[in-house]
């Protein structure tokens, strides 16, 4: 196991994904990179999104509600597990946006759990939150 060439590989997932939905709201490319079975928890809804049509479904009310000033991720941290077949990725996250005519600069950090099925990764968990203010 290259954990190097894996890494790699996860980071451009992520990298990817987020791009799908941060330029504009390209489904069908931000769709291949989800899992038919996902899990996601999110602030902004009650429970959990399940399933690839649900997750998807959240992130597009958001995108096509926003309009996105600037994306950008820092601070990478990628683990891998069983054999590199699995891996979990934390990073932080600043997003300028416009939602409602406000607009707001939020800060906050991503936890995503990744499975590699068919030669590609797919995200089958994520877990989002706001940076909580440190007074």
């Amino acid at each position: 196991m290259n954990t190097e060439t894996i890494t790699t590989e996860v980071l451009a997932t992520i990298r990817a994904m987020n791009k799908a939905w941060t330029t504009g709201w390209h489904e069908a490319e931000f769709r291949k990179y989800i899992h038919e079975d996902a899990v996601a928890i999110v602030p902004s809804a009650p429970g959990r999104l399940e399933g690839r049509d649900a997750y998807v479904a959240g992130w597009r009310g958001f995108a096509q509600a926003a309009t996105i000033h600037s994306w950008q991720e820092s601070d990478h941290k990628v683990e891998l597990f069983a054999g590199g077949q699995c891996s979990v990725v934390t990073y932080f996250f600043t997003i300028d946006c416009t939602v409602g005519g406000v607009r707001q600069i939020m800060r906050g950090r991503d936890m995503f759990f990744l499975v590699k099925e068919e030669h590609a990764w797919q995200v089958a968990a994520d877990q989002y939150s706001p940076e909580p203010l440190v007074s």
